[in-house]
């Protein structure tokens, strides 16, 4: 191999020995991603209980809408760190370093929240994981794909099987975390979500020179080093006056996801607007920019209802869900499995139907449209036992809830990620995905701010705080679906 270049090494899969058919890095990223995803499914369903539990609970005794804000700010930190690590990867390390060193910063974060007590081990074990999940959930896929050549037919199956790999870990995280927290405490928890992200980063270390080989190595756009000192000074300053800000308390932690929602819609305005102006861009580019605007809007929305699993649902969950299912009490945290189980059973049958339909399926602003009708009305289902007693809810009525949840998922994200490329300007792929990435940043983070308005022990406050997000939900889809054809019109062939 020494005479072998690496698009060469990468680019002639045929002579690797093969895993299910696929290279063997692809069983390499599959074990790192499915343990990343292990250890951050299985923290964050931990994490807000840790928060607002009281000290004698084991936990920080926070408000429970400070625990929530919190939720959101970190939630969307990490796909705004996917935007950072693809920088890092550009102009600094490559993608395949980038990745590794990412999944030593997860292990690390997850080490702090183990074992350094109070709000300074929550706050370096957050902002490592969040930093170092941004830069895995970025390079993992970046690495996989260079595995491949272009024209390889195995591309696709390929990322299905990665996607599952993902899945798992999201599956088994929450149940095995949740369970060692009931019976040793939170730190326990923690500790596991590290040891799982140790195995990850061990099995990726004995496996790397033979199965990734030179891919993801080349740095595409490397940075002259006269700038090094400009860039990482820039980067040290950021965090001293953030650290500042918080520990003088002049900005309070109940405003940390509102402040991450308006920070990442202004970098998808400044994403946008350095695509829609730039010379670069043609005219049809610039109509399907105009038609992405209320996907964006869509989508954002919709991932402020989704990903309030991790906020008011898994406060639900602790408060009001009957957790005893044949004759067995159920930590709160399993309810965190349930989406992923359902994400496993469905996508290879959404898959098939899209493929079957072919051009007589629904257009992506139809599809959008549709998933925010249906995760709103899933949230008329909480209405009946509003003002229930405590942990009287029956385990069905949160399973069909979440089953509803997964079915406009499964109607949207995906759709999302690849409208997105489908969307892009020639000269500027990558900057509309981070455009699209930034609608789940504003809307994971905004999940944190709704969920500061979510008071389970006043009826009446619970009753309009489902009614409202439901309603507008429900709305905002069925006007997507009015402006379809103004939407398709601006899309121009793009479906």
């Amino acid at each position: 191999m020494g005479n072998m270049t690496s698009s060469q090494q990468v680019g002639e899969p045929a002579r690797e020995k093969t895993f299910f058919g696929q290279p063997w890095g692809l069983a390499n990223l599959f074990g790192v991603e499915m343990w990343e995803r292990f250890s951050f499914y299985g923290m964050q369903a931990i994490l807000v209980y840790y928060m607002y539990f009281s000290a004698s609970e084991g936990g920080l005794g926070m408000d429970k809408a400070q625990a929530t804000s919190i939720i959101g700010a970190y939630g969307g930190l990490v796909y705004m760190a996917s935007l950072a690590a693809a920088l890092v990867a550009d102009r600094f390390l490559g993608s395949e370093r980038t990745l590794f060193w990412s999944a030593v910063l997860v292990m690390l974060g997850h080490i702090s929240l183990s074992v350094l007590p109070g709000v300074a081990g929550l706050a370096i074990g957050l902002i490592a994981i969040a930093l170092g999940s941004g830069g895995i959930k970025t390079n993992a896929s970046v690495v996989l794909g260079q595995l491949y050549s272009r024209t390889d037919s195995r591309r696709d199956a390929g990322f299905s099987i990665f996607y599952l790999g993902i899945n798992i870990g999201a599956l088994a995280g929450p149940i095995l975390t949740g369970w060692l927290r009931v019976s040793n405490g939170f730190h326990w928890g923690f500790g596991l979500a590290a040891v799982g992200m140790a195995i990850g980063l061990t099995q990726y270390i004995l496996m790397r020179k033979t199965t990734i080989g030179a891919a993801g190595h080349e740095v595409p756009n490397p940075l002259p080093k006269r700038q090094y000192p400009l860039w990482f000074g820039s980067v040290i300053a950021i965090v001293v006056v953030c650290v500042l800000l918080i520990g003088t308390g002049t900005v309070k932690v109940q405003w940390l996801s509102d402040i991450v929602t308006v920070v990442a819609l202004i970098s998808a305005v400044v994403l946008w607007c350095q695509m829609y102006f730039s010379p670069l861009t043609t005219a049809t580019e610039k109509s399907r920019l105009i038609g992405f605007i209320p996907i964006f809007i869509s989508g954002s929305l919709f991932f402020g209802v989704f990903q309030q699993q991790f906020t008011v649902i898994a406060i639900f969950a602790e408060t009001r869900l009957d957790r005893n299912v044949l004759g067995v009490e159920l930590a709160p945290e399993f309810v965190q499995s349930i989406n992923p189980t359902f994400i496993i059973l469905f996508s290879v049958v959404f898959a098939t139907l899209w493929t079957k339909l072919g051009d007589r399926q629904w257009s992506s602003p139809v599809k959008f449209g549709v998933a925010n009708v249906i995760i709103g009305v899933s949230l008329f289902f909480f209405l009946p036992f509003v003002g229930g007693e405590e942990n009287s809810t029956p385990v069905y009525a949160i399973v069909w809830i979440l089953f509803l949840f997964t079915m406009a998922e499964l109607l949207l994200s995906p759709i999302g990620n690849s409208l997105a490329t489908k969307l892009a300007p020639e000269a500027y792929p990558s900057r509309m995905f981070a455009v699209w990435m930034m609608a789940i940043a504003t809307g994971t983070a905004l999940a944190g701010s709704l969920a500061g308005h979510y008071h389970p022990e006043d009826p009446s406050s619970e009753r309009t705080f489902f009614l409202v997000i439901g309603v507008g939900s429900v709305i905002l889809g069925v006007l997507l679906i009015a402006a379809k054809k103004w939407i398709m019109a601006k899309f121009v062939d793009v479906r």
